[in-house]
């Protein structure tokens, strides 16, 4: 069986929300505390409380700072929460100095690599927004110690549950303005519209801010897919409270659940963006060098479809599979390298057989093969290019050595099934 992680955000998603819902669906409130004292951050207080929101009862967190530890409303006032993010001078911190100190702590290696993934994403996003390399961007509210305590907490829980997959539906991110560190925004905020892209989102729900930015970089740094319908069996819900209120409850909830192994009996699942474009004036030579380029910047495939367009125009069409991480590259090429003036993009679902490459000793020499399986369906395949080498050195034809080595290949791998 497969443990499932569901982030069900139809009320958005703030990093103190998530850790609440963390403790709520049964991460130790004392293991989270021991793991952060790693981190050797001072001056700062975690209280935990139990609350009932819309008659439901989940939990809330909030991370008080220095003097205003006895000061439970401070947190709401002062700090960056959930639905108010507000500014405050001591908040000021490098990605650079962040990076250092969880490196330098003695949390492990997983959860390191997983917080600094989420403050890297913050950092490339701020800097996009305000036009400067991720290295000097300074964090002005997800550079208070709470955000570092929301986000670093957020890895140590995940760390803890160890889920196989997580999925989330879409965030709602609220309405109306935000006030940030160079204006007010309307909702979402500059750095929230920026980690939110390609991820599917609703708005409108709430009046307010319902997604932060540290919530934003924690669901693009850790969801495998976002899907509204999806199958599996829930074993505990967790529920964690935000600090507005509205018409609806104000809490994050987290579904922690199984589903039957995808080795075994289902197709392996993941989303993908398609960016096409139509082409009817370019040099045909030229196709070949963009899709090398597009290859090379990491598009999954890459595939050219014979069409008519208007006033009987012979044309290709170009296809490119990517993932969301690259498709501003993959835009961008295109752009670039071809004479189209714009493309257009729609997120697919692929449903795929696992995966992985063996090598295979033939009577001809060694050979990379990639087998497939899953569902009870299993299929070989010999790497083309080791065929070609093997036809080159001994002199034969390559369909001979296809055929040759195809064939021992299926003989010898199907006696390990």
């Amino acid at each position: 069986m497969k443990k499932i992680l569901y982030y069900d955000c139809f009320a958005g998603i703030s990093g103190d929300m998530h850790l609440a819902a963390m403790i709520d669906i049964g991460v130790p409130e004392d293991y989270l505390r021991q793991e952060l004292e790693k981190l050797a951050l001072k001056d700062y207080d975690l209280q935990v409380s139990k609350v009932v929101t819309h008659g439901i009862s989940s939990t809330r967190v909030q991370v008080v700072l220095g003097e205003h530890k006895d000061q439970k409303t401070f947190q709401l006032n002062q700090t960056l929460r959930h639905g108010q993010e507000t500014v405050h001078e001591h908040s000021f911190r490098s990605f650079a100095e962040i990076r250092d100190m969880i490196t330098r702590s003695t949390l492990s290696d997983h959860v390191k690599s997983l917080s600094i993934g989420i403050f890297e994403r913050l950092a490339i996003a701020e800097g996009k927004v305000h036009n400067r390399p991720a290295e000097q961007v300074h964090f002005h509210e997800v550079g208070a110690v709470d955000s570092i305590v929301d986000i670093v907490g957020a890895a140590i829980c995940i760390d803890y549950l160890k889920p196989d997959r997580i999925i989330a539906s879409p965030v709602e991110v609220g309405s109306g303005m935000v006030k940030c560190m160079h204006g007010i925004y309307p909702v979402p905020a500059p750095a929230t519209a920026e980690l939110l892209q390609h991820i599917p989102i609703t708005l409108g729900k709430v009046p307010f801010e319902a997604t932060t930015p540290t919530g934003a970089a924690i669901l693009a740094t850790v969801v495998d897919e976002f899907q509204k319908l999806i199958s599996f069996t829930p074993l505990k819900v967790g529920y964690g409270a935000g600090s507005r209120d509205s018409d609806i409850p104000n809490v994050l909830r987290i579904v922690l659940g199984e589903s039957e192994d995808e080795n075994h009996n289902v197709f392996r699942h993941e989303q993908a963006m398609i960016i096409e474009c139509n082409i009817d004036d370019m040099n045909p030579e030229l196709y070949d060098y963009v899709v090398n380029r597009l290859f090379e910047a990491g598009a999954q495939d890459v595939f050219l479809t014979p069409i008519v367009m208007k006033k009987m125009r012979s044309a290709q069409k170009i296809s490119v599979l990517c993932s969301r991480d690259t498709f501003d590259a993959m835009t961008k090429i295109l752009m670039q390298e071809t004479t189209t003036l714009g493309v257009r993009s729609y997120c697919v679902d692929k449903w795929m057989l696992q995966r992985e490459m063996v090598v295979v000793e033939t009577s001809l020499g060694k050979v990379r093969v990639k087998k497939s399986y899953g569902s009870g369906i299993v299929k070989f395949k010999a790497e083309y290019d080791d065929c070609i080498e093997i036809a080159r050195k001994q002199n034969r034809s390559l369909p001979e050595v296809m055929h040759i080595v195809q064939q021992e290949v299926a003989e010898k791998l199907s006696r390990l099934l």
